[in-house]
């Protein structure tokens, strides 16, 4: 018990901050409650999530081990943008594998990994259409991109969303000027 004491005050957010749960995305504290759960007292962070209207509890002692942080810096969202306007990387693996990596980086919390899932997934008007599962995975990586921009640069969604889409347009194109190559032959599994 001694133990948890000493981590209970070690990242110390407080209520009314906004943070970004990894699985979840951007949240805002607030309350920060004490419960008795199985006769243990535990130290609770409440975690509102705007956009899902979902409230969550984490105890103080796990936040760190979850990857609960703060909001990144503006320098971070300024990477963030260039990073979208640079070249797609898809790796020529089967898309079962992917999804399984770009998953992995969405529930990440890490910014960085989040974007390049959204610029590894994004199409332009001229390239074919996503299909389902891609397009699932790019709108959650997206959205999770566009929330922590909004909350850091101090704007609406919509603005925040505009100035992402400005980044993933200066993108190189994929196919070249010429007729778009279709995607479906590497994602066929």
């Amino acid at each position: 018990m001694t133990i948890a004491k000493k981590t209970v005050q070690r990242i110390g957010f407080k209520s009314g901050e906004a943070i970004v749960y990894p699985s979840h995305g951007v949240g805002i504290i607030t309350a920060i409650e004490e419960q008795i759960i199985a006769g243990e007292k535990l130290n609770l962070y409440v975690i509102f999530f705007e956009k899902d209207k979902m409230r969550l509890r984490v105890p103080i002692s796990k936040a760190a081990g979850v990857g609960m942080r703060k909001l990144c810096s503006t320098m971070v969202i300024e990477k963030t943008l260039e990073l979208l306007g640079g070249r797609a990387r898809v790796k020529r693996a089967m898309w079962s594998r992917r999804a399984q990596e770009y998953e992995a980086k969405i529930n990440s919390g890490d910014i960085l990994a989040v974007a390049e899932v959204v610029r590894d997934l994004y199409r332009s008007e001229t390239q074919p259409e996503q299909s389902y599962s891609e397009r699932q995975l790019y709108e959650a990586a997206l959205s999770r991109v566009v929330r922590e921009v909004s909350a850091v640069m101090k704007m609406t969604e919509t603005e925040a969303f505009k100035l992402v889409e400005q980044s993933l347009a200066k993108a190189p194109c994929r196919a070249g000027k010429s007729a778009p190559v279709p995607m479906e032959t590497e994602e066929a599994a």
